[in-house]
């Protein structure tokens, strides 16, 4: 029977926000690492909050970065408050979420993973 669990994005300190300072794919910023292999699987919760005066858009890189199918793009509107920008999807075998915005410094992502384990 599977097992699930909770846990922190690999790339947040003790659960703290992640700042996108990155304003390209080249300099995008690390959010998650996904689960080794292909058994177990990370159900990713993602939740982007702009503090800008102005509307920013933001890309999340879902486990690549080659094929345009690899991003998710939203648009944060001013002081919107968190928005949930990836809705428990599944990601797996090690590949990594990156994030980069239109404006640097201005954006923060939270969140967290159910780890589900075979």
């Amino acid at each position: 029977m599977a097992t699930y669990s909770k846990v922190l994005l690999s790339d947040s300190t003790n659960g703290k926000n992640i700042s996108v300072t990155g304003t390209s794919t080249g300099a995008s910023v690390d959010i998650h690492d996904a689960v080794a292999g292909t058994s177990d699987i990370d159900e990713v919760w993602l939740y982007a909050c702009n503090t800008s005066a102005a509307d920013v858009v933001l890309t999340v890189e879902y486990g690549g970065t080659t094929d345009q199918d690899d991003y998710i793009e939203t648009t944060l509107t001013a002081d919107g408050g968190m928005t949930l920008v990836v809705p428990g999807l599944p990601l797996q075998n090690g590949l990594t979420i990156k994030a980069w915005a239109g404006s640097g410094n201005v954006v923060n992502i939270n969140g967290y993973v159910n780890r589900i384990t075979a």
